[in-house]
């Protein structure tokens, strides 16, 4: 299905990407940690909302 060139490009590509992305993280940590003070609540909101919409779907399907 791949080659062994393409599997150690994709292996090394996703090695570089999430070593980059922690870096660019860990640089802007401070302006993270005062511009979206909250956040976590709304991110919760959203997980709830769609667990609650899964389970109307599951108890509201016609048999």
């Amino acid at each position: 299905m791949f080659s062994t060139g393409q599997l150690i490009f994709a292996g090394c590509f996703v090695i570089a990407f999430i070593a980059l992305m922690i870096y660019s993280y860990r640089k802007d940590i401070k302006l993270h940690r005062k511009y979206y003070k909250g956040s976590l609540f709304i991110l919760i909101g959203f997980i709830v909302f769609i667990f609650l919409l899964f389970v109307l779907k599951v108890y509201l399907k016609p048999e």
